[in-house]
């Protein structure tokens, strides 16, 4: 499918994968439409730090995707639209589950329903490895059950239903896109590795963690982007829910013990017990198969994750970059 006469638009574009996706698709000349979260500063997030020429090639959009009646008004005239903008920290949802509810599943009904009156042709779902919950098998391929081990994934849970729903009932071209653990420059300070670098690059030689014996499947968020891309340009995808994972699976002690060596081998590890997660949510093992993502796309990975870190780490050590980040205090 060409997508390049398309008009596409990216919710969440102001966040961390949606402003790598929004980078990309105007790289390769897409016509794109931001929908970023209306805030009393005018900030649109991590698109502000992009350069004026890219600034320039984008039409913003501000709104609240809890609120219908704006997501309609910036789907009108939309081909295919890229949905990321959800609340995405399992800690913060442990107590505030009303807004993920709002957000994560309101939001999407939002974007389905607009979608759906405006005959777009393309719509892309974003999902989450979480609603996997801990593997019952590996690699995790997309008939595995789904778990509800945070309020945060139950409620991706709840829109990927909602998702397939529309899929089913109205023939609405929608594809789940469920991305592992996605990395790289930009991510929030919530995540594991940006809270292990941030600590690292400002001094500290105990870095603090929660567990540490998890694994999780990486991907570096220029192939999660490309993943996104493949799949809006396949019809194959059309109905289906599919993974975007490395099929590679690594420990998060494994993880801090290769990004301490990138920056200071001194540095330790040590449990700070605010960040345990209660122990029946937290997610032990994730490892994905991507088998589904390569038979029905030209994508694959490009990244290693020793060559993701590094450039991660990169960007980080920008003290422009780094400033905007609180490692002195455990960030939900």
């Amino acid at each position: 499918m060409n997508i390049k006469n398309k008009k596409i638009m990216v919710t969440g574009a102001d966040g961390f994968i949606g402003s790598h996706l929004t980078e990309e698709l105007i790289n390769r000349g897409h016509d794109v439409r931001a929908f970023v979260f209306y805030n009393s500063f005018n900030s649109w997030g991590w698109l502000d730090s992009f350069a004026k020429e890219a600034i320039d090639k984008i039409e913003v959009f501000a709104g609240d995707i809890r609120d219908p009646n704006g997501v309609r008004k910036a789907i009108q005239g939309i081909d295919i639209v890229f949905h990321l903008a959800a609340l995405i920290a399992i800690p913060f949802s442990y107590h505030s589950p009303d807004s993920y509810v709002d957000t994560n599943i309101k939001g999407t009904l939002n974007v389905l329903q607009a979608a759906r009156d405006s005959g777009c042709s393309r719509v892309l779902i974003t999902s989450t490895s979480e609603v996997y919950g801990t593997a019952q098998y590996v690699p995790i391929d997309e008939k595995h059950p789904f778990q509800g081990q945070s309020p945060y994934s139950a409620s991706k849970i709840g829109a990927d239903r909602l998702a397939e729903s529309f899929y089913r009932s109205f023939n609405t071209p929608v594809t789940i896109v469920r991305p592992f653990n996605t990395y790289g420059p930009r991510q929030s300070a919530r995540a594991v590795i940006p809270t292990i670098i941030t600590q690292l690059l400002n001094g500290k030689t105990e870095i603090k963690l929660g567990s540490i014996h998890p694994t999780r499947d990486f991907n570096f968020v220029k192939d999660t982007a490309a993943g996104f891309i493949a799949i809006a340009e396949t019809p194959a995808t059309i109905g289906e829910e599919i993974n975007i994972s490395s099929q590679k699976e690594i420990s998060v002690g494994q993880l801090a013990e290769e990004i301490i060596a990138q920056i200071n081998p001194e540095a330790k590890i040590i449990t700070d017990d605010i960040r345990l997660r209660p122990e029946k949510s937290e997610v032990e093992r994730l490892l994905g198969s991507n088998e589904k993502m390569r038979r029905l796309t030209n994508w694959e990975s490009k990244y290693t994750l020793k060559q993701g870190i590094s450039e991660t780490v990169a960007w980080f050590k920008n003290k422009e970059n780094l400033r905007q980040y609180k490692a002195e205090i455990y960030n939900v």
